[in-house]
């Protein structure tokens, strides 16, 4: 067959590869397992282990003073559903359960608080103390029970006179502020950073451990056909696990879909070039499965949980480390599913992502295709 020919794209070559490795994508029960059973896992972890909503905090409100007063601010400790309440009359009763991490802090109600209240905001109404060695636990200890104090003096019309605006928060997309409603969208976004990533470079590195890629390297079809042909099967079964994660997502946890399912899958392919070119790329360079499954997990999984928005603020991370994230493709998939879930159809932040997704994505697959030729020659 003369090299002309061998080279010319064919979509009958292409179609033939495409079939070989959907089969054997099919009679492999590992990359089943990675591609369907592995995502239901994660959206239950994310969804019921995992979260970031801090309630029923155990603390411990000393009752120094037996006055009405006192217990009736004792009750109102009590009365919410936020806090766990421990009651005691001497502070040495809580503060060992502190240090041996049983509470999370106490509040002291002194002697004289009937005397503290009377001059309206003269000296403190209340002692906090938090454990400072979970900070966000300590500074939701603290704010929490300022903010059961304020209200219950507010109730009893002391501070009436003094609040001459009253304020009430309003919070748009995610009125209840539950974490899962956020953590689901990003989960779909791990689920398929690992589908098209780490399945990818596990298959690919097999099937260079065996020799099999170099004998699928010797026939007629170029590489772009070889490439296209191996990845477009992961790219469906990516697609399948998006439409089972988004199904579990708004059916099962009770996250709203306010976008149209139209976009959420345009998104969702473009994510998969880049993710797919990252695995490709990985198998092509190592041609070993241990080492291509170390480098995916440690350039593709760990980044995309930890620097793409998942889980922590990326404005929050100092710059070097937010200058990093703008290669991480996973940020703006995770950025594009929470707008797409919980706010709708915002093309203003979708088609940025959508570019940057597809740059990052061509970048790899022809890093990916040199690879690959170098392997061959």
């Amino acid at each position: 067959m003369p090299p002309e020919a061998m080279r010319r794209f064919d979509p009958k070559r292409l179609w033939a590869l495409v079939v070989k490795e959907s089969l054997q994508a099919v009679r492999d029960p590992s990359t089943l397992l990675i591609a369907f059973v592995l995502p239901v896992v994660l959206l239950l972890l994310f969804s019921y282990a995992v979260s970031l909503d801090v309630r029923a905090v155990r603390i411990g409100v000393v009752q120094e003073s037996e006055s009405a007063s006192a217990q009736s601010l004792a009750a109102a400790f009590a009365g919410t559903r936020y806090l766990d309440v421990t009651f005691a009359h001497d502070r040495r009763e809580v503060s060992d359960r502190v240090v041996s991490g049983e509470l999370r802090g106490f509040v002291v109600i002194p002697q004289d608080f009937e005397q503290r209240l009377a001059d309206r905001g003269a000296r403190p109404l209340v002692q906090i103390i938090a454990d400072g060695s979970q900070p966000n636990t300590a500074n939701y200890v603290t704010n929490y029970a300022q903010g059961v104090v304020q209200t219950w003096r507010g109730g009893l019309g002391i501070e009436a006179s003094q609040a001459g605006v009253t304020l009430e928060p309003r919070y748009w997309f995610n009125a209840e502020l539950e974490s899962r409603r956020s953590l689901v969208p990003g989960a779909i976004a791990i689920v398929m950073t690992i589908i098209g990533t780490m399945l990818t470079a596990l298959v690919v590195a097999r099937e260079w451990e065996r020799g099999t890629m170099e004998a699928v390297l010797s026939t007629p079809a170029s590489v772009a056909e070889i490439l296209i042909g191996k990845l477009l099967p992961y790219f469906a079964l990516g697609m399948l696990a998006t439409l089972g994660a988004t199904a579990l997502a708004v059916f099962a946890f009770g996250v709203p879909l306010r976008g149209s399912l139209a976009a959420l899958l345009l998104l969702s392919a473009t994510f998969m070039v880049p993710a797919l070119g990252q695995g490709l790329l990985i198998s092509s360079i190592t041609r070993n499965q241990f080492l291509a499954a170390q480098i995916a997990l440690f350039s593709g999984f760990l980044p995309a949980f930890m620097l793409s928005g998942f889980l922590y603020e990326i404005d929050a991370m100092p710059a070097p480390i937010r200058a990093i994230t703008w290669f991480i493709p996973a940020r703006y998939f995770v950025s594009s599913l929470k707008t797409v879930f919980l706010a709708g159809d915002i093309w203003v932040v979708f088609v940025p992502n959508l570019l940057a997704m597809a740059a990052i994505g061509f970048l790899f697959f022809v890093l990916a295709k040199r690879a690959t030729r170098k392997n061959l020659e």
